[in-house]
C-alpha cells in the first residue's frame, strides 16, 4: 500500500535549522530495508525517545517536538519509515510493515544508549505503529501517541464515508484488493487489540475533537478499551489530525516533557 513518498526537490530542515547537534545513522529493518534517521545525542540524557512520524511523511515533521524534547533533557532519534524521506524501498502498509522499522528503530538505540529507557512518540500511523509492535516490545518503557486510529478498516470507512461512497462494500473490496496486492488485511492492523499489552507502562494519549483524518471517536475507542485509569488523555479541543502541537507549541512540547519525566527520567 502506499507508493514511495519522494517530495521534489528534495529540501527540508535539519536538526541544523533548530540548532541542536546531530549525527546521521543508518540502519537496517529485519527483512533489509535501509533506513535512515538522525540522532540528537545528549551525554547526560534522562532517557532516549524514539520519534516516528505519520503517514507519507518523514523524520523532518518530528524536528519541533524532537528538538523540545532535546532541549528538555533527552536523547533522540528521528527516522524515517520505508519509502519515506531518506530510507529505503520496501513493502509499505499503514502499520503493518513499519513495525519492522520502529523494531530495528529501538534495536538502534538499545544498542546505542543500554543506560538509557527508552520511549515512543509518534504521530497518526507512526503512533499505531507504536502501539503495535510496542505491545510486543518491553524494552519500550512509555509511549505518547497522537492521533492514532483503533482499526485500520474504520479509518478507510470514514474516509469513503466523507467522500459519499457506501462504506461496506467499497470497504471489503479494498481490503480484498489490499491483501492480494500487498500481503497483508484491515484486520491485522488493529491498534485496539494491541493498546491491551502496553500497561502497566505508562501512556499519554492525545487527539483533536476536529480530526478530519481519524476521527476522534478512535481516540475514545482507544481510552476505554486500555481503561481510563491507565492512561492520560486529553483532548484538543477544536484541532485537526495531529493539530494540537500547533495550537500551542512550547504548552505541548513542555506537557510531553513532564510526562516523560514521570515515567522514563
Amino acid at each position: 500500500m502506499n507508493g514511495r513518498f519522494r517530495p521534489w526537490p528534495p529540501y527540508t530542515f535539519s536538526p541544523y535549522e533548530l540548532q541542536v547537534p546531530w549525527e546521521d545513522v543508518d540502519f537496517r529493518a529485519d527483512d533489509g530495508v535501509a533506513l535512515a534517521g538522525w540522532v540528537l545525542p545528549r551525554e547526560d540524557a534522562k532517557g532516549i525517545v524514539v520519534c516516528c512520524h505519520g503517514r507519507r511523511g518523514n523524520k523532518a515533521d518530528m524536528l519541533g517536538i524532537s528538538a523540545g524534547l532535546w532541549r528538555a533533557g533527552y536523547e533522540v532519534l528521528l527516522f524515517d519509515f520505508r519509502g519515506n524521506g531518506s530510507s529505503g524501498d520496501g513493502p509499505q502498509s499503514l502499520g503493518f510493515h513499519e513495525q519492522r522499522d520502529f523494531r530495528a528503530a529501538v534495536d538502534l538505540v538499545a544498542a546505542r544508549r543500554p543506560d538509557l529507557s527508552v520511549a515512543a512518540v509518534g504521530f497518526s500511523m507512526g503512533a499505531a505503529t507504536a502501539i503495535l509492535a510496542g505491545a510486543r516490545d518491553p524494552r519500550v518503557r512509555a509511549f505518547v501517541l497522537d492521533s492514532p486510529f483503533a482499526t485500520m478498516s474504520d479509518v478507510v470507512a470514514a474516509n469513503l464515508a466523507a467522500n459519499r461512497l457506501p462504506r461496506q462494500p467499497f470497504t471489503r473490496a479494498a481490503d480484498l484488493v489490499n491483501r492480494i496486492g500487498f500481503g497483508y488485511g484491515y484486520e491485522d492492523v488493529r491498534p485496539i487489540d494491541a493498546i491491551c499489552g502496553l500497561p502497566p507502562r505508562p501512556m499519554l494519549l492525545m487527539h483533536g475533537t476536529d480530526d478530519s483524518s481519524i476521527p476522534f471517536e478512535h481516540a475514545l475507542r482507544l481510552a476505554d478499551e486500555v481503561g481510563r485509569e491507565s492512561i492520560e488523555f486529553v483532548a484538543f479541543q477544536g484541532a485537526d489530525h495531529c493539530g494540537g502541537y500547533f495550537q500551542d507549541r512550547p504548552g505541548y512540547v513542555k506537557r510531553v516533557a513532564d510526562f516523560l519525566d514521570r515515567a522514563v527520567g
